[in-house]
């Protein structure tokens, strides 16, 4: 059986549904699409993008479910303190936890 190999896929979502495809088509057996699926590297939920909102804020779509949308002031403000950000995140592991895969 050949093992599937890694292509142009963008997502997890995408990635995981072509193992599955590729087990269902009986290039892989059940072995190998759970070994392909528990070591594939895991993205951050694919390419980040931008847009402008209907209320003229920007937004960035890619980090969540739903779009982080702020306003260009709020976007300058939140850059300002993004040292403060990273800090707190050295200093608090405990409480910066991962996203969940």
């Amino acid at each position: 059986m050949a093992i599937a190999t890694a292509s142009p896929i963008v997502s997890d979502r995408e990635w995981n549904a072509h193992v599955l495809a590729q087990l269902a088509g009986g290039k892989l057996t059940q072995e190998q699409a759970l070994a392909q699926l528990k070591t594939a590297p895991k993205s951050n939920g694919g390419p980040l993008s931008l847009k402008q909102s209907e209320k003229g804020a920007v937004s960035v779509y890619g980090l969540q479910r739903m779009p982080v949308t702020l306003y260009a002031e709020q976007w300058e403000r939140l850059f300002g303190f993004a040292e403060e950000v990273k800090g707190f995140i050295k200093s608090h592991p405990d409480l910066a936890r991962k996203q969940r895969s």
